[in-house]
């Protein structure tokens, strides 16, 4: 971007020359005109989550309502009012069922 030396106003491309729209300056110089250009690298592979690698809850000693195994899955969420209690939720890591427990 130029400006004019005599008003301050931006220089604007006229054809193949710079004039100043205020005072009709033209500079000498001729236009350069600039090329820019970027290369876009390529996108990274896409990785594949397995099901297994996922589950990042903590593992507590619980005893899954169908199987009987003693280890589960936690988590909780507030699935009521903003003033009750919270409910927990259970899945097993045996056989994945997921139960549910009020407080």
């Amino acid at each position: 971007m130029e400006f004019c030396p005599k008003c301050g106003a931006v220089l604007v491309e006229k054809g193949k020359t710079m004039k100043c729209a205020r005072c009709n300056y033209a500079p000498k110089t001729k236009v350069t005109k600039l090329k820019i250009s970027e290369k876009i690298a390529e996108e990274p592979d896409v990785k594949v989550v397995r099901k297994k690698d996922a589950d990042v809850f903590p593992v507590i000693n619980t005893i899954c309502t169908k199987c009987g195994h003693k280890e589960a899955y936690f988590w909780t969420s507030q699935t009521r009012a903003g003033d009750e209690a919270e409910t927990r939720f259970f899945k097993c890591t045996k056989c994945e069922h997921t139960w549910r427990e009020y407080r």
